[in-house]
Protein backbone atom coordinates (compact mmCIF):
# COMPACT_ATOMS: atom_id res chain seq x y z
CA UNK A 1 0.00 0.00 0.00
CA UNK A 2 1.38 3.70 -0.63
CA UNK A 3 0.14 5.84 1.22
CA UNK A 4 -1.63 8.93 -0.37
CA UNK A 5 0.15 12.09 0.39
CA UNK A 6 -0.52 15.63 1.12
CA UNK A 7 -0.03 18.96 -0.87
CA UNK A 8 -0.71 21.83 -0.25
CA UNK A 9 -1.38 24.23 -2.89
CA UNK A 10 -2.24 27.71 -4.16
CA UNK A 11 -4.99 27.71 -6.99
CA UNK A 12 -5.36 30.87 -9.49
CA UNK A 13 -7.47 32.29 -11.87
CA UNK A 14 -6.80 35.04 -14.24
CA UNK A 15 -9.80 36.49 -16.33
CA UNK A 16 -8.97 39.81 -18.05
CA UNK A 17 -12.42 40.26 -20.09
CA UNK A 18 -15.19 41.20 -19.72
CA UNK A 19 -13.50 42.50 -16.45
CA UNK A 20 -10.62 42.08 -14.70
CA UNK A 21 -10.42 39.30 -12.28
CA UNK A 22 -7.62 37.49 -10.72
CA UNK A 23 -7.45 35.73 -7.61
CA UNK A 24 -5.09 33.18 -5.73
CA UNK A 25 -6.54 30.73 -2.77
CA UNK A 26 -5.21 28.09 -0.56
CA UNK A 27 -5.96 24.79 -0.32
CA UNK A 28 -4.81 21.27 -0.18
CA UNK A 29 -4.64 18.23 -2.65
CA UNK A 30 -3.89 14.26 -2.45
CA UNK A 31 -1.16 12.42 -4.70
CA UNK A 32 -3.44 8.97 -4.60
CA UNK A 33 -2.76 5.88 -6.11
CA UNK A 34 -6.42 4.92 -7.30
CA UNK A 35 -5.05 1.08 -7.23
CA UNK A 36 -4.57 1.06 -3.52
CA UNK A 37 -6.30 0.90 -0.56
CA UNK A 38 -6.36 4.30 1.61
CA UNK A 39 -6.79 3.77 4.78
CA UNK A 40 -5.84 6.86 7.17
CA UNK A 41 -4.67 7.09 10.40
CA UNK A 42 -7.47 7.42 12.78
CA UNK A 43 -7.40 11.32 13.80
CA UNK A 44 -7.50 12.29 9.36
CA UNK A 45 -10.71 9.44 8.82
CA UNK A 46 -13.32 12.07 9.23
CA UNK A 47 -11.58 14.13 6.84
CA UNK A 48 -9.88 12.73 4.56
CA UNK A 49 -11.55 10.14 2.68
CA UNK A 50 -11.33 8.69 -1.01
CA UNK A 51 -14.60 7.34 -2.76
CA UNK A 52 -15.15 5.70 -5.36
CA UNK A 53 -18.37 7.74 -6.35
CA UNK A 54 -16.70 10.94 -6.39
CA UNK A 55 -14.85 10.08 -9.44
CA UNK A 56 -15.81 8.66 -12.81
CA UNK A 57 -17.21 5.82 -13.63
CA UNK A 58 -18.97 3.00 -11.52
CA UNK A 59 -19.15 3.54 -7.82
CA UNK A 60 -19.71 -0.25 -7.01
CA UNK A 61 -16.05 -0.52 -8.95
CA UNK A 62 -12.68 0.34 -8.08
CA UNK A 63 -11.22 3.70 -8.86
CA UNK A 64 -8.62 2.21 -11.08
CA UNK A 65 -10.90 -0.33 -12.99
CA UNK A 66 -12.71 2.56 -13.89
CA UNK A 67 -9.77 4.84 -15.44
CA UNK A 68 -9.26 2.20 -17.45
CA UNK A 69 -12.17 1.35 -17.97
CA UNK A 70 -12.22 5.11 -19.39
CA UNK A 71 -9.44 5.04 -21.11
CA UNK A 72 -10.69 1.79 -23.14
CA UNK A 73 -13.54 3.95 -24.21
CA UNK A 74 -10.85 6.38 -26.10
CA UNK A 75 -8.85 3.46 -27.27
CA UNK A 76 -6.15 3.45 -24.92
CA UNK A 77 -5.32 -0.24 -23.13
CA UNK A 78 -3.96 0.43 -19.35
CA UNK A 79 -4.39 -2.78 -18.15
CA UNK A 80 -1.29 -3.47 -16.15
CA UNK A 81 -0.69 0.35 -16.00
CA UNK A 82 0.47 2.72 -13.24
CA UNK A 83 -2.23 5.44 -12.33
CA UNK A 84 -1.61 8.64 -9.77
CA UNK A 85 -4.50 11.08 -9.21
CA UNK A 86 -4.05 14.18 -7.74
CA UNK A 87 -7.42 14.99 -6.46
CA UNK A 88 -8.99 16.62 -3.09
CA UNK A 89 -10.67 14.05 -0.30
CA UNK A 90 -14.09 14.07 1.04
CA UNK A 91 -14.82 15.57 4.48
CA UNK A 92 -17.27 15.46 7.17
CA UNK A 93 -19.65 13.79 4.57
CA UNK A 94 -18.98 16.05 0.82
CA UNK A 95 -16.79 15.93 -1.59
CA UNK A 96 -16.13 18.54 -4.41
CA UNK A 97 -13.42 18.05 -6.96
CA UNK A 98 -13.46 20.50 -9.82
CA UNK A 99 -10.29 18.67 -11.53
CA UNK A 100 -8.59 15.72 -10.84
CA UNK A 101 -6.00 14.71 -12.72
CA UNK A 102 -4.69 11.27 -13.67
CA UNK A 103 -1.26 10.58 -14.84
CA UNK A 104 -0.76 6.69 -16.85
CA UNK A 105 2.09 5.08 -17.46
CA UNK A 106 2.72 1.83 -19.34
CA UNK A 107 4.75 -1.27 -17.86
CA UNK A 108 7.90 0.08 -19.07
CA UNK A 109 7.35 3.39 -16.71
CA UNK A 110 6.68 5.59 -20.03
CA UNK A 111 4.05 8.18 -19.06
CA UNK A 112 1.24 7.45 -22.11
CA UNK A 113 -1.61 9.27 -21.31
CA UNK A 114 -3.41 12.26 -18.74
CA UNK A 115 -6.86 12.22 -17.88
CA UNK A 116 -8.35 15.36 -16.63
CA UNK A 117 -11.58 14.97 -15.21
CA UNK A 118 -13.37 17.97 -14.48
CA UNK A 119 -16.83 18.71 -12.83
CA UNK A 120 -18.96 21.65 -12.59
CA UNK A 121 -21.42 22.81 -9.82
CA UNK A 122 -24.75 21.20 -11.92
CA UNK A 123 -23.35 17.69 -10.50
CA UNK A 124 -21.98 16.98 -14.33
CA UNK A 125 -18.46 15.57 -15.29
CA UNK A 126 -16.40 15.17 -18.05
CA UNK A 127 -13.44 13.70 -18.73
CA UNK A 128 -10.27 14.31 -21.16
CA UNK A 129 -7.99 11.60 -22.15
CA UNK A 130 -4.36 13.62 -23.74
CA UNK A 131 -1.25 12.20 -24.76
CA UNK A 132 1.14 15.08 -23.50
CA UNK A 133 4.60 15.80 -25.26
CA UNK A 134 8.01 15.76 -23.72
CA UNK A 135 7.10 18.75 -21.94
CA UNK A 136 3.38 17.62 -20.48
CA UNK A 137 1.92 20.00 -22.94
CA UNK A 138 -1.41 19.00 -24.70
CA UNK A 139 -4.57 20.60 -25.77
CA UNK A 140 -8.43 19.64 -25.82
CA UNK A 141 -11.67 21.05 -27.10
CA UNK A 142 -14.07 22.37 -24.46
CA UNK A 143 -17.00 20.37 -23.77
CA UNK A 144 -18.21 20.84 -20.99
CA UNK A 145 -19.79 23.84 -19.33
CA UNK A 146 -17.82 24.79 -16.15
CA UNK A 147 -18.34 28.56 -15.55
CA UNK A 148 -21.72 30.14 -16.30
CA UNK A 149 -19.34 33.11 -17.61
CA UNK A 150 -17.83 30.88 -20.00
CA UNK A 151 -19.89 28.84 -23.34
CA UNK A 152 -18.67 25.57 -24.37
CA UNK A 153 -16.10 27.24 -27.36
CA UNK A 154 -12.48 27.04 -27.82
CA UNK A 155 -10.19 24.68 -26.43
CA UNK A 156 -7.72 23.64 -23.39
CA UNK A 157 -4.24 24.34 -23.86
CA UNK A 158 -2.81 22.01 -20.80
CA UNK A 159 0.38 21.95 -19.07
CA UNK A 160 0.43 19.17 -17.13
CA UNK A 161 4.06 17.56 -16.10
CA UNK A 162 4.11 14.41 -13.58
CA UNK A 163 4.60 15.47 -10.18
CA UNK A 164 7.68 15.52 -8.69
CA UNK A 165 9.86 15.81 -5.38
CA UNK A 166 9.10 19.33 -5.56
CA UNK A 167 5.43 18.95 -6.01
CA UNK A 168 2.99 19.79 -9.17
CA UNK A 169 2.57 22.42 -11.29
CA UNK A 170 -0.41 22.16 -13.62
CA UNK A 171 -1.63 25.11 -15.81
CA UNK A 172 -4.72 25.17 -17.50
CA UNK A 173 -5.54 27.92 -20.29
CA UNK A 174 -9.02 27.80 -22.20
CA UNK A 175 -8.58 30.00 -25.55
CA UNK A 176 -11.74 31.22 -27.26
CA UNK A 177 -12.05 33.03 -30.59
CA UNK A 178 -12.25 36.24 -29.78
CA UNK A 179 -11.66 36.71 -26.51
CA UNK A 180 -8.46 36.74 -24.27
CA UNK A 181 -7.32 33.64 -22.06
CA UNK A 182 -8.91 32.27 -18.95
CA UNK A 183 -5.99 30.88 -16.97
CA UNK A 184 -6.06 28.50 -14.21
CA UNK A 185 -2.84 27.29 -12.62
CA UNK A 186 -3.22 24.71 -9.50
CA UNK A 187 0.59 24.36 -7.78
CA UNK A 188 1.45 22.28 -4.94
CA UNK A 189 4.04 21.09 -2.70
CA UNK A 190 4.00 18.13 -0.17
CA UNK A 191 3.49 19.36 3.20
CA UNK A 192 6.47 19.17 6.14
CA UNK A 193 5.74 18.39 10.01
CA UNK A 194 6.17 22.21 10.13
CA UNK A 195 3.26 23.00 8.17
CA UNK A 196 0.76 21.36 10.67
CA UNK A 197 -0.98 24.48 11.66
CA UNK A 198 -1.59 25.14 7.95
CA UNK A 199 -2.72 21.74 7.68
CA UNK A 200 -4.87 21.68 10.84
CA UNK A 201 -6.93 25.06 9.06
CA UNK A 202 -7.20 23.90 5.63
CA UNK A 203 -7.86 19.88 5.82
CA UNK A 204 -11.18 19.84 7.49
CA UNK A 205 -13.41 21.50 5.39
CA UNK A 206 -11.36 21.90 2.37
CA UNK A 207 -14.38 20.93 -0.27
CA UNK A 208 -16.51 22.68 1.33
CA UNK A 209 -14.58 25.86 1.06
CA UNK A 210 -13.96 24.98 -2.44
CA UNK A 211 -17.52 24.68 -3.16
CA UNK A 212 -18.17 27.92 -1.27
CA UNK A 213 -15.59 30.19 -3.23
CA UNK A 214 -17.04 28.80 -6.70
CA UNK A 215 -20.11 30.30 -5.50
CA UNK A 216 -18.89 33.87 -3.94
CA UNK A 217 -17.37 34.18 -6.79
CA UNK A 218 -19.74 33.57 -9.28
CA UNK A 219 -21.94 35.95 -6.97
CA UNK A 220 -19.39 38.97 -7.58
CA UNK A 221 -19.11 38.40 -11.37
CA UNK A 222 -22.31 38.70 -11.67
CA UNK A 223 -22.77 41.92 -9.52
CA UNK A 224 -20.51 43.08 -11.66
CA UNK A 225 -22.66 42.30 -14.92
CA UNK A 226 -20.55 39.87 -16.75
CA UNK A 227 -22.90 38.14 -19.11
CA UNK A 228 -24.15 35.11 -18.20
CA UNK A 229 -23.93 32.09 -20.78
CA UNK A 230 -26.97 29.81 -21.34
CA UNK A 231 -26.08 26.28 -20.16
CA UNK A 232 -26.50 23.58 -23.04
CA UNK A 233 -27.35 19.86 -21.93
CA UNK A 234 -24.17 17.57 -21.35
CA UNK A 235 -24.20 14.14 -22.75
CA UNK A 236 -22.98 12.04 -20.75
CA UNK A 237 -20.00 10.32 -21.61
CA UNK A 238 -19.23 6.64 -21.63
CA UNK A 239 -17.72 5.16 -18.44
CA UNK A 240 -18.25 8.52 -16.63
Amino acid sequence: MVRPRLLLTQVRHTRTAPVRDDFTYAGCAWLVEPSTSHEMPWWQRPFVTFGVADHLGDPRACWHDNVVRFAETQGLDLDGCRVLALTGARSLGHAFDPLTIYWCWDRDDALVAVIAEVRNTYGERHAYLVRPDSRGRASAEKALYVSPFNDVSGHYAMSVPPPTAAGVDIRITLHRDGHPPFVTSWRGRPARPRDAPRVLLRLPLAPHVVTLRIRLRGVRLWLRRVPVQPRPAHHRQEAV
